[in-house]
């Protein structure tokens, strides 16, 4: 099974410009950057994604995009920040490596658009919510 790009980069064959790294996690400058500063956080050992990836690393992770984010808005001057995750190419991940994207965002007008949208009266939330409940337990 051939290397996705993160493990490449993780095993130095592929350059990256490093944020941060210690033993579980790697951070770095997207390559595409959406806003200025825009990083990835990777785990090292290799997990298809968020919901694939045991807790304690997942936990290593968001540790580690929280922390980015605190620095993008000290220092950068970001009004806010984007820490997000895409899970299966459905959802837009393209990478299929558990890593989370820190989007500084400075007018809210960067090149990355979040837009919610309510279909709340096409749905039955009640049912929704104890159908989602009761599989949680």
């Amino acid at each position: 099974m051939e290397k996705d790009i993160f493990c490449k980069i993780i095993d130095g064959e592929i350059p990256c410009h490093k944020l941060y790294e210690d033993d579980d996690v790697l951070a770095f400058l997207d390559i595409s950057q959406v806003s200025k500063g825009h990083a990835l956080v990777i785990s090292k050992k290799h997990y298809d994604n968020f919901l694939t990836t045991p807790q304690e690393e997942m936990h290593k992770v968001m540790d580690v995009a929280q922390r980015i984010g605190q620095v993008e808005i000290k220092l950068l001057g970001a009004r806010g920040v984007n820490i997000l995750t895409n899970c299966y190419p459905a959802s837009g991940q393209t990478v299929m490596h558990f890593h989370v994207h820190v989007i500084p965002r400075y007018d809210g007008n960067e090149g990355f658009i979040l837009e919610m949208k309510s279909n709340e009266g096409e749905l039955n939330l009640p049912a929704l919510a104890k159908e989602i409940h009761n599989n949680l337990k």
